[in-house]
């Protein structure tokens, strides 16, 4: 069975609680990697707090998170270290950040900022396309997490609170970096019959009904 840590992100007197409310879930998920570092779970899911209904978790009956948990193969995200949760691929598939291009629209700012953001984090020239399935729910290893010092979580979270891109956009960047964070191409579209047949072991939806009425 999943163990839970449910962060606040607006009371600071929380007994788990986020230092500011910025940049969506990332501030959480970062918090809870620098606070437990070292500590976790061989599998670790980042999820948001909501349950069912929602179209983060598009294809699983009830659009249901709990249902995703049930199902997740533990077995290959401990063979790959990481599993985006989604997969259905759009949106973020198959080249939703493209630092370089010229006609990007003025809210993008996450687009726009990239290649800054990319340099600073990993010192390197920003790939011209960086694509995942969309909206930051995925199951880590913990050696994956562990594959990064903590020190890089560190400058994550720091450049987070610091940027001036505002609560979406600078959630937005993280949104498609944490595939890469944690040792993916720029670049990870899983087809989607692979990402069933792995992530959720091939399960039929007449089982996955099943789980969302399991103990």
């Amino acid at each position: 069975s999943w163990q839970n840590a449910v962060y606040t992100v607006d009371d600071l007197n929380a007994t788990l609680h986020t230092p500011i409310n910025k940049g969506k879930e990332a501030m959480v998920y970062l918090t809870y990697i620098i606070e437990n570092y070292g500590n976790y779970p061989s599998t670790v899911a980042f999820i948001h707090s909501h349950k069912d209904r929602f179209w983060h978790a598009a294809g699983m009956p009830a659009r249901s998170n709990m249902v995703a948990l049930r199902a997740l193969n533990i077995d290959y995200v401990q063979q790959t270290g990481f599993a985006n949760l989604r997969c259905t691929l759009g949106p973020g598939c198959p080249a939703e950040v493209q630092p370089y291009r010229q006609d990007t629209p003025a809210n993008r700012l996450y687009e726009k900022n990239m290649t800054t953001v990319w340099e600073h984090f990993f010192g390197t020239a920003c790939p011209e396309v960086i694509a995942a399935p969309c909206c930051a729910q995925f199951a880590v290893s913990r050696k994956q997490i562990m594959a990064r010092p903590v020190s890089d979580y560190v400058l994550y979270r720091q450049w987070l609170m610091e940027t001036e891109l505002d609560d979406d956009n600078s959630g937005r960047v993280f949104e498609y970096l944490w595939h890469i964070l944690f040792g993916q191409d720029p670049v990870h579209c899983p087809e989607y019959g692979f990402c069933w047949a792995n992530v959720y072991g091939g399960l039929s939806m007449a089982d996955l009904h099943h789980l969302v009425y399991a103990g």
